[in-house]
């Protein structure tokens, strides 16, 4: 299969993994034109197939799959059977890319070590993702996005000052799991393009989440200290938080003294531009208390949408608090075509994410329903690997493929 006009048309991306954080990293590159075949368990499949409710019309496949897994195609293969790692070993051989988040039984059991892929195919980039990486005393257990955020730092720094620890609202370890891994199947292929052979990428949580927290940690690093929960406010900006209106909500994020001069002088208090306890963001982090508490009322005087006429045009960095179905709805996201429409394989039409990477040049924006368990098992094992009907049905009558 072939996307021109994509940069990586004509990249075949074999997909071993499940759940997000694989997904995430390979549905990437299928938006930017790469032939990804999701392998998958015949029967069951993917395990989000049945993370729901909500399922699309009720008996549909549930959101979660649908969110992770859209231009890919589906090839049901049961790598229990002799017979259907054979096929899998033709696939590797035939693959530029292999993205897996096996246990390292399972990577043993199905001959997925790196070696054993260094033999296979030499210019093959494989990217193996896990909880906790391939190498350290905690290699081999299984970890998921609530067990990465609570031990990677995330969580406790996460939440109101004086409350519990708190995740964040989406499985974002796997999100940022899943953009590191497609970053480094890129770096992978720019390699290969220059005469090495394919390299072996060893991925987890932890390390990908923990390096998310960048001026968190580092901080921490340079006091010895141990960060705070602020909330909704910044350890080392001011104003940088929510602030309530008369009427809802909207955030400030004050960051840098020019803004927060237009801001002082945009709001009739040009007093505080110059008042020393305010006047440079680490003054105003020293003050932080006294110059949020004479902003609270400030900002309360006033509806959100009068607060969001005034600071327009004056370059201070402010916003509403969306809900989610507001934002699919903005005129904004509808003119970068966030949200795509699909028809499925089963003629049901339905609306998906759209991929967040653009180019110069883009083909018109389109997106392929997420593939139906098994969909294009015949078409890849005959696209990739050359089999006839006789050889598909047999493989079908033994059980190895779906």
């Amino acid at each position: 299969m072939t996307n021109r006009g994509y940069p990586l048309s004509g990249i075949r991306v074999l997909d071993l993994s499940r759940v997000l954080a694989g997904p995430v990293c390979t549905q990437l590159l299928a938006d930017l034109g790469a032939d990804v075949v999701k392998v998958e368990r015949p029967g069951t499949g993917d395990d989000t197939r049945q993370w729901g409710p909500p399922f699309l019309d009720g008996n549909g496949p549930s959101a979660y799959y649908l969110s992770a897994n859209r231009g890919k195609r589906s090839l049901a293969l049961d790598l229990g059977d002799a017979a259907a790692r054979g096929v899998l070993d033709g696939l590797l051989r035939t693959a530029d890319v292999m993205v897996e988040n096996f246990l390292p039984d399972a990577l043993a059991k199905f001959g997925l070590s790196p070696e054993r892929l260094a033999e296979i195919n030499p210019r093959l980039v494989s990217c193996s993702i896990s909880g906790f990486g391939r190498t350290g005393p905690q290699a081999g257990e299984p970890g998921y996005d609530l067990v990465t955020q609570a031990g990677a730092g995330l969580m406790a720094i996460t939440g109101e000052p004086d409350g519990a620890p708190m995740k964040v609202g989406v499985a974002i370890t796997d999100v940022v799991a899943g953009l590191y891994a497609a970053a480094s199947v890129l770096a992978g292929l720019i390699g290969r393009g220059r005469g090495e052979p394919g390299l072996a990428f060893d991925l987890s949580l932890v390390d990908c989440t923990l390096a998310s927290l960048v001026n968190v940690a580092q901080s921490a690093l340079v006091t010895g200290e141990r960060p705070a929960r602020w909330g909704n406010a910044h350890p080392q900006i001011v104003p940088y938080e929510l602030f309530a209106t008369s009427d809802g909500h909207i955030v400030l994020g004050v960051g840098a003294d020019r803004q927060w001069r237009k801001f002082c002088h945009a709001v009739g208090r040009g007093n505080w531009a110059t008042d020393p306890r305010f006047a440079t963001n680490p003054k105003r982090v020293e003050h932080r208390a006294e110059l949020v508490a004479i902003l609270r009322p400030l900002v309360q005087s006033k509806a959100t949408r009068e607060w969001l006429d005034l600071l327009a045009g004056v370059d201070v960095p402010h916003g509403p608090v969306l809900a989610v179905d507001e934002v699919l709805a903005n005129d904004h996201v509808a003119a970068r075509e966030m949200v795509l429409p699909v028809t499925d394989s089963h003629g049901r039409h339905y609306k998906v994410l759209g991929g967040a990477v653009h180019w110069r040049g883009e083909p018109p924006r389109r997106a392929a329903a997420p593939p139906d368990l098994g969909q294009h098992t015949a078409e890849v094992l005959h696209d990739w690997l050359g089999y006839d009907a006789t050889a598909i049905e047999a493989l079908r009558r033994r059980g190895a493929v779906g």
